[in-house]
């Protein structure tokens, strides 16, 4: 409803709205835009929190996340449907969250190893969104875009610390 939605949200330009929520041009890119949403999301996280600890990865992610809920939310609304396949930011924004502590692997596993399982495990609990993940979906508006995402990155989190540690206890 248009009168929830804040007056400096709808004062925003539709295209600043759509290319923020389609992360430029990616959100167009075929086939798989959240394939490409999530290459888009790599290279965020490889410049920006490669280096950083599990504090700043944290705390910049929650930020980065809360935007995307804004941004997703209304882009959905300005496009009329409901969580497009063009609408990527929610990809991007959680493949930081898939590499919390993941420093602690690297004295084991090269980092584009990690890189690589990470990327794959986000892909496929994205895709197939195990564990109730898909029933995030539901809440409304940004949220519904964004949770989802952030799950299935913590889920993958959770899956390279286990097969880390079952790796580890196994060497």
């Amino acid at each position: 409803m248009e009168h929830d939605r804040p007056a400096w949200l709808r004062a925003v330009p539709d295209g600043l709205i759509i290319a923020l929520a389609r992360v430029g041009p990616v959100g167009r890119i075929k086939p798989a835009p959240g394939t490409w949403g999530s290459v888009a999301g790599m290279f965020y996280f490889l410049l920006v929190f490669y280096r950083a600890d599990w504090i700043a990865t944290i705390a910049g992610s929650l930020l980065a996340a809360m935007v995307a809920v804004v941004a997703c939310g209304e882009a959905e609304h300005r496009l009329g449907k409901r969580d497009p396949g063009e609408i990527v930011l929610d990809e991007a924004v959680a493949i930081p969250v898939c590499f919390l502590g993941w420093t602690s692997f690297l004295e084991v596993v090269p980092a584009w190893v990690v890189c690589l399982a990470g990327f794959a495990l986000f892909r496929l609990f994205d895709v197939t969104k195990p564990l109730g993940i898909a029933l995030l979906q539901r809440l409304p508006g940004g949220w519904g875009v964004v949770i989802d995402d952030l799950a299935a990155a913590l889920l993958t989190c959770a899956t390279l610390h286990l097969a880390f540690l079952a790796w580890t206890a196994w060497s």
